[in-house]
Formats: C-alpha cells, sequence, structure tokens
C-alpha cells in the first residue's frame, strides 16, 4: 500500500516556493470563475471519470483537509503501491510546517511547527506508538511508504483525540479492506544506485520490493489486506568533522584568545542498511451494526556500517611524545582558526564500526457497535519496540615494532559550506605500516546500547445523541476513557578493546582501501573492524562504572485519559458552523528505578538502587470552530490547552553524587523523574479556499504561549535522603539536571496551494503545483550549561522559514515531477560520539527530488508503469556548526540516490 498526496509540496527550478505558493493563492482568487459549474444548456449522458495516479492522491488529500473539523494537513494514497519515498518520513516532511531532520541521509525525524520532534506524538490507526529511540519520537525511517494508505497530521487537538502532542499529533493509517470495491493486488520493484560510488567493501547498489494483496469474501462481510516491503539500501557517506567545542586556550604559535578545535578528521562510511515491514488487516463486519477490524504491523530494521577515517588531535595530546603541537603561520578570520600548519601531531588511521537491529511489532483489535441511536467504540492495543547495537573501534598508528612514534606536520585550511582540507606530511596507505596497539586514544573501544519500550491500551467511547432542544446546535457527544501503560528501559554495556601486542592486520581482514580526497588526504586502509576484535583483542562491556550510571534507567508511565466532546453542526444564516468543543483530563503517573552513584563513599565508589517519580492531573479544554460560508469558503479558529510529555531520558532516576572534600558540599548530576510536561496554550486560526475536492489555497497563523518548558539547568537541591553517614557537612548542594522553567512564545504563519493549472487556462491540462511556506519565530532562549553552544540557545527543532515546493505534469499515463524542500537554520540535537544527545546548528537544507513516470492504462500491459526517480538531485550537505558559522563542526555529504523501477496493478 502507499500513500501520496499533499506529500510533493515541493519543487526545483529556479522558483523560490514562497513566491509559487503566493502566485498560486492570487491566481486562485482572481479566477474562482473556474470552480464554478456552468448550467448545463440540455441534460448530458453521465460519464464515469476514473482519476488515479498524482490527481487522484492531491484530491483526497484535500477531501480530509476540508471536511475536517480540526486545522489538518494530509497525504493520502497516489495509487496502491506506486509511492517512491525511502519511508514515511519523506512523504510528510513535505506538508506546510512540517521539516525533516536527515540522520545519515535519510529524513528520519520530523519537526512541527518549529518545535523538536519531542513535541509531537506518533499514531498508527489512532494509536500512540513506541520507538526504538532513547525518546519518544518515532524514528519514521522504521516505517515504509508502501504499507501506509494515508497520514493525518493534526496541528490543532480536540477532546476525543488521545495520545495528542504539543505541535502536533501525526496519526499514520493503514487500509481498511471492506473500503475497496473488489480485489486489488499491487508489485513494486525498484533498483537503487548511489552516486557515491562503492567504499571499502560496501556496494553503491541496493533494492526495493514490495508488494499488496486486499480482498472481500463472504459477500462482502470480510475484507483482508496484506503488505510486504524490503529494502536494501547502501549507507555510503563522505565527511569531516571538528571536535567539539571550538576552544580560546594558549596554544603554541596561535593568537591569544584564537578560537581552535582540538581536532580534526575526514571519513568515508560505507555499510547497508536492511529493512522488512509487514502489514495485515481483517475486516469483518457481519452486519451494519458491528465491524470489528485486527490490524497488525512489523518492521526489522537491520544497519551495518564502517567509518574508515583520518583522526588527528590539535591539542597538544600526542601520547606523550615530544616536542608538544606547534601551530606555524595561523590564518585567523573573525576571531576562529581558519587555516595554517600544526607540526608535531600524530595522526591516527582508525575503523568506528556499527551495527544495530531494530524491531518493531503493533497491534490492535476495535469494534464498533451501532445501536439504534447511538455507537460504541472499544479498542484494545500492543505495541513492542526493541533496538541491539554494537559499536567497536579499532586505532592504528604509524610505529615500527619497538619504535617512536611518528610525529607528523599537517597543512589545515578550514572550510564554511565545504569540507576542509588536510594535507599531511607523511603516508598512511600502506597497511604493513600500520599497527593496532595502544595509540594516544588506546588500542580501541566499544558498546553495546540496548533499548526495549512497552506500551499497551484500552479505548473505549461512546457515541451519544443530544437531547432535542440542543439538535440545532450539537450533532451529538462523545464521551470516552484511555488507558495506556508504557515501560521503556536502557542498558548501555562499554569497555576498551585491548591488545596484547602491537600487530599489523592480516590480508584476509583488510577491505579495498578508501579515498579521502575529497578532503586532502589521499588513500587510507580500510578492514573488518569486529574481526581485528575477535583476532586480535578482547572486549567484555560492563554497566557498572561511574559514567555508564546515568545511561542505565528504567521509566514506567500510567496515563488515564477521560473525555467528553460535543460535536457542533448548525447554521448561522447563510454560515454553516462545524466543530467540537470539549475537554480533556489527563492523570499521569510517572516512575524510574535506576541506580546512582556515590563518589564520595570511604570505601569507594558504591552503586546504590534509586527510585523516584511522581504524578500528576492535567485538565485540557478545546474548542474548533469551521465556518463555511459560499464559493466554498471556510474561515477555522480553534482554542486548546495542549501538554507534551517529558523526554523519557530526562526521567530517568539515576544521577552521580560526590562530596566536595574541601568545602563538604554534596553535588550530583542525572535525570529528574519528578518532571512536568511541557504546557501551552494555543490559539489558531484558517482561511481556506477550495475548488471543490481539486484544488485550494490557504494562509493560517498560530500562536503558542508555553507556560513551562524543559532543559537542563544547575539548582539547589536537598540531598538529605543521600547525605546520611556521609562526609557532608550540608544537605543542599548544587543538581544538574532537566528542570522545568520558564516556557516564552511561538508564533507563525503558513501559507499553503494545491491547484491543477487548467483552472487557470485548459492550455496547461496536466500541469500542476503545489506550494507552501512557513514562517516561524520565538522568545524561547535555552541556556544549557552541558551544552558547548553557550548561552541564549534558540529554540531546538525551529527553522524560520520552511518552504515546499512541487511542479509536476500527468497525461495520458505520463507524469513527472519535481520537488524541493527547504528549510533555514535550525538546532538539532544530535548523537554524539558518547551515544548522548548533543545540541548543534544545523545549516539550513535544499533538498530536491525529481521522478518520471508512465502508465499503461489500456491494452496487454494495462496496470503496468515504469518509474525513475533521483533522490537529493543535487547531493545537498549536512553541515552542523557551533553557533558562529565559521565554526564548524561536520560536513557530510551522502550522493544522490537514482532508483529505476516498475509498478503492477492488478
Amino acid at each position: 500500500m502507499s500513500i501520496f498526496a499533499n506529500k510533493r509540496n515541493s519543487a526545483a527550478f529556479q522558483l523560490s516556493p514562497v513566491a509559487a505558493g503566493c502566485a498560486v493563492f492570487v491566481a486562485a482568487l482572481a479566477n474562482p470563475v473556474y470552480a464554478q459549474t456552468a448550467p448545463a444548456a440540455e441534460a448530458a449522458p453521465m460519464a464515469r471519470v476514473t482519476v488515479s495516479g498524482i490527481r487522484r492522491g492531491i484530491e483526497d488529500a484535500i477531501s480530509v483537509k476540508k471536511d475536517a473539523s480540526s486545522i489538518v494537513e494530509a497525504i493520502s494514497a497516489e495509487d496502491i503501491g506506486k509511492l517512491p519515498d525511502i519511508s514515511i518520513a519523506e512523504s510528510i516532511s513535505r506538508l506546510p510546517g512540517l521539516a525533516a531532520q536527515r540522520v545519515a541521509g535519510r529524513a528520519q525525524v520530523i519537526s512541527v511547527r518549529g518545535l523538536s520532534p519531542d513535541f509531537s506524538t506518533t499514531l498508527l490507526n489512532g494509536r500512540e506508538q513506541v520507538s526504538t529511540g532513547d525518546n519518544r519520537s518515532v524514528e519514521f525511517d522504521q516505517y515504509p511508504s508502501e504499507l501506509m494508505s494515508g497520514v493525518t497530521v493534526y496541528k490543532t487537538p480536540d477532546a476525543g483525540l488521545v495520545g495528542q502532542g504539543l505541535s502536533g499529533t501525526i496519526d499514520m493509517q493503514t487500509v481498511r479492506p471492506l473500503s475497496f470495491p473488489g480485489r486489488t493486488m499491487s508489485v513494486n520493484v525498484r533498483g537503487e544506485k548511489n552516486s557515491l560510488g562503492s567504499i571499502a567493501n560496501a556496494k553503491s547498489t541496493g533494492n526495493r520490493f514490495s508488494a499488496s494483496y486486499i480482498d472481500q469474501f463472504a459477500n462482502r462481510t470480510i475484507g483482508i489486506a496484506l503488505g510486504f516491503a524490503h529494502m536494501e539500501a547502501p549507507v555510503l557517506e563522505q565527511q569531516t568533522g571538528m571536535y567539539e567545542p571550538w576552544k580560546t586556550d594558549a596554544r603554541s604559535g596561535l593568537p591569544s584568545g584564537s578560537f581552535a578545535a582540538d581536532g580534526i578528521k575526514a571519513v568515508a562510511k560505507s555499510g547497508v542498511t536492511k529493512r522488512d515491514g509487514f502489514m495485515g488487516v481483517l475486516q469483518y463486519r457481519p452486519t451494519k451494526q458491528w465491524t470489528s477490524i485486527v490490524d497488525v504491523y512489523a518492521s526489522q530494521f537491520k544497519s551495518e556500517d564502517t567509518a574508515n577515517q583520518l583522526e588527528i588531535n590539535l591539542n597538544g595530546w600526542n601520547g606523550g611524545f615530544k616536542p608538544e603541537v606547534n601551530y606555524v603561520n595561523p590564518v585567523i578570520v573573525d576571531g576562529s582558526l581558519s587555516g595554517g600548519t600544526v607540526t608535531s601531531v600524530y595522526p591516527l588511521v582508525r575503523g568506528m564500526y556499527n551495527k544495530r537491529k531494530d524491531e518493531i511489532r503493533a497491534a490492535g483489535w476495535s469494534n464498533t457497535f451501532k445501536f439504534a441511536n447511538w455507537s460504541l467504540f472499544a479498542d484494545l492495543n500492543y505495541s513492542h519496540a526493541k533496538r541491539d547495537e554494537l559499536s567497536l573501534e579499532n586505532n592504528t598508528q604509524l610505529n615500527p615494532l619497538g619504535g617512536s612514534a611518528f610525529l607528523d606536520s599537517v597543512n589545515l585550511r578550514y572550510a564554511s559550506g565545504g569540507y576542509p582540507t588536510i594535507k599531511t606530511g607523511l603516508n598512511y596507505s600502506d597497511p604493513n605500516t600500520l599497527f593496532v596497539r595502544d595509540t594516544i586514544y588506546g588500542s580501541g573501544y566499544g558498546k553495546v546500547p540496548k533499548v526495549e519500550d512497552e506500551l499497551t491500551g484500552f479505548k473505549l467511547v461512546a457515541s451519544l445523541p443530544v437531547p432535542d432542544m440542543f439538535e440545532k446546535v450539537f450533532s451529538g457527544v462523545d464521551i470516552g476513557f484511555n488507558y495506556t501503560d508504557r515501560s521503556k528501559k536502557k542498558r548501555q554495556p562499554e569497555g576498551p578493546t585491548l591488545i596484547a601486542n602491537p600487530t599489523t592486520i592480516s590480508s584476509d581482514l583488510q577491505y579495498a582501501p578508501v579515498d579521502l580526497s575529497f578532503a586532502g588526504v589521499g588513500m587510507i586502509p580500510a578492514w573488518n573492524v569486529p574481526g581485528v576484535v575477535a583476532k586480535y583483542m578482547t572486549f567484555k562491556p560492563v554497566d557498572d562504572l561511574d559514567y555508564l550510571i546515568t545511561k542505565a534507567w528504567d521509566v514506567k508511565e500510567k496515563i488515564s485519559t477521560s473525555f467528553v466532546k460535543a460535536n457542533i453542526e448548525a447554521e448561522l444564516g447563510t454560515v454553516s458552523v462545524r466543530g467540537n468543543v470539549g475537554v480533556q483530563v489527563q492523570r499521569t503517573e510517572q516512575s524510574s528505578q535506576s541506580r546512582y552513584v556515590d563518589k564520595s563513599a570511604a570505601a569507594g565508589k558504591q552503586f546504590k538502587d534509586v527510585d523516584d517519580g511522581k504524578s500528576y492531573t492535567d485538565v485540557l479544554p478545546s474548542m474548533n470552530l469551521a465556518f463555511g460560508f459560499d464559493h466554498q469558503q471556510t474561515l477555522r479558529f480553534a482554542l486548546a490547552k495542549q501538554l507534551a510529555r517529558p523526554r523519557v531520558d530526562q526521567l530517568r532516576s539515576a544521577f552521580e553524587f560526590d562530596i566536595d572534600k574541601t568545602s563538604f558540599k554534596p553535588s550530583a548530576t542525572g535525570g529528574n523523574a519528578k518532571l512536568d510536561p511541557w504546557r501551552a496554550n494555543a490559539f489558531d486560526v484558517s482561511y481556506e479556499k477550495y475548488f471543490d475536492k481539486k484544488a485550494y489555497v490557504a494562509v493560517a497563523g498560530f500562536y503558542k504561549k508555553l507556560t513551562s518548558y524543559i532543559f537542563t539547568q544547575s539548582k539547589d537541591y536537598d540531598f538529605s535522603a543521600f547525605t546520611s553517614g556521609t562526609i557532608a557537612k550540608q544537605v543542599t548542594g548544587n543538581y544538574t539536571a532537566p528542570y522545568n522553567g520558564q516556557g516564552g512564545t511561538l508564533k507563525g504563519l503558513e501559507f499553503s496551494g494545491s491547484m491543477p493549472l487548467e483552472l487557470l487556462s485548459k492550455s496547461l491540462s496536466g500541469f500542476g503545483v503545489q506550494a507552501s511556506a512557513t514562517f516561524s519565530s520565538s522568545d524561547i532562549k535555552i541556556n544549557d550549561p552541558t551544552s558547548s553552544l553557550g548561552t541564549n540557545i534558540t529554540l531546538p527543532g525551529l527553522s524560520k522559514r520552511v518552504t515546499n515546493l512541487t511542479a509536476y505534469y500527468e497525461k495520458d499515463g505520463f507524469e513527472t515531477r519535481v520537488s524541493q524542500r527547504k528549510r533555514s537554520d535550525f538546532v538539532g540535537e544530535i548523537g554524539n560520539f558518547s551515544n548522548d544527545r548533543a545540541l548543534r546548528y544545523v545549516v539550513g537544507e535544499n533538498v530536491i527530488d525529481f521522478q518520471v513516470g508512465y502508465a499503461f492504462n489500456e491494452g496487454s500491459m494495462k496496470g503496468l508503469g515504469l518509474l525513475l526517480q533521483v533522490n537529493n538531485l543535487t547531493n545537498s550537505a549536512y553541515e552542523t556548526y557551533t553557533g558562529v558559522r565559521s565554526q564548524q563542526l561536520e560536513y557530510q555529504k551522502y550522493g544522490r540516490t537514482i532508483l529505476m523501477g516498475a509498478n503492477y496493478k492488478f
């Protein structure tokens, strides 16, 4: 099954998405006559027109948006089994107000209206989903687009929307087989090639296959839908990276006060990603009064890659060898090191291996019972996610057996908006001169993170009639209750990979050399990292070291939600009024079971259990009103009190505890199981003009007053529960942890439109455009003492400008489109070297996709479609920096991906 619709809200060309959106908006308002139906001179025979392909998806999505009582964006099925996007993330990132953050070249997490992924919630068929990540935000690359029939993004909540987020709620849907007129089957086959070419042992090619089957039985009382999607894609990446943060510490040869990084690396990453997904739906409707649906979803995601890299410490750490690092003829631009020569450095050639396996299982059973004048909906659901990872590291150096280290002289040139250049003086291309041994960073290191997330839920909703006296205003009342029980835990054993004697790597473990010339380095060896660990080294990960304690935790949540919602349907003269008003009451019980390390114990470090948590209740009123005017115009207003629960890792009770040996004052760093959620008061307004279901233009404004926020702070804390029997002379001290703090405002404007251009001129039949632009701002600033970005950090996830544009042509089976999605700079939350979340500024992105295809609509090849697509057409880079654009942290390119294949529907 596949989705599309508003999914292609972008395009390339030189046309600005903002200009295109405004042009569509103005043109639509100036030409309303094309949306009206002229009276027929005489009766004409009725002809059935079947719309498919791009236009079908667009029209279905417009219908969802038009008919919704809330402010929503939607993606609907373009055609069974035809969507080319790698995951659902690429599709929904083209919707107005939504933006994707790329991870390893793939769109993975979604920001809604300028708020980080933590503020939104993801549902599958209306049920909250677990995540393989460390927190709540769903990693969307786990969900194949081929298995989804549609997505609805609720930008405003209603009282009956359970599991709602603060910024928005993303509801993915699978098909309902009894909604299809008959048996439908489809097959998708695609080949894939990456423009970066093969690296080390990794191929540059991949493949995708999907199949779906929908049928009805027993006089259409039983329906079944089955879908399977397989993907095998290369992981290829060229990267340069700087150590963070940039510093102004004194270094030989550098002008006082100059900013410089502690190290630099050039990396060629290679590997493979495999994903298998399955969807199944069984729908039973023996009578009009009872419908029962069982749906299941399962996916397995595997990724294996090796980063082959040359890495240089630039801050004097060379394993104790003399002389110390020295800077010669440094070039300083805007106070930061921009180039020069560094002498007495000690480069390493490293292999960094990562293997990850994710599994997601979700199942639900819903029943709808219709009685004389009321109905009852009951739902049971369960979802489970599991992640297992293995990270290994090998370090090699130029060093003959028994000899001294070879110190090097390196020429550097930093670049903003490109790769820095690294010119070494010695040769690192010969594997016979590189030894695995105890280097300046040891011989290696390894980690074994594990995450498990489990959720069980139950929902019951009664839809009741209203008394006769209210029938002119309300069409019914929904009263419901929902309960979820969620538990999530993480473990991260770590330890060094130790080697007894220095050795070169045997030829049977070596791969083809990799080329780092994109950074000026040249060729370096590559090898089988886990093979080297198994043959030469020992690896015994543990989880009882002090710095690992805060990485291991269990968090549990039990949430009871009661709600009542009155559905509005009334007439005010010639104006129709639709919508709802209601209230939701949430009771949350949260707890965490972890350990803390007491570094102050006289007998040495001690590890002790700690159990903490709290309960709280929130009352969340909401109202949505949609006023319908002549000429298919809709004006919407929405008011709501919203919340987003804290990140799961922030709720951990684990911490590190110590007592200063001079002041005897206690202190600690860790999590906070007593956090309240983010809370906000929200107001939304939207004007929408429709042209039946063929086109629309809209302008919307939103305003959120965040009454609380969560960020890391250092505060006075009462440690009396932990100081008994210690050397502490007072019970209060600083605790650095996530705390609730004051919020601020977030506001924005959204412009969007979708139109087949034949509405403007019949000569443009087949051409169409979709466009959106979102402009957001916030006065919220983050001051995180653990971040390298300093103070007054911009709200994470907020891009001030997000634009999307798609131009397409579809006629007589031929279709082509060019799509562009852009966002301005933002603060992203990135997994760092320690597998912790770190804030970094991310350079705004401009990603362009192209697609061309042909579908046979008649003859012996009817149902067959051919497709050619190029993703990331311009090989758009991913770049991060510290807050000053010249202080680059990462610069990565993933190549453009070419897909060619066929669809067959029958």
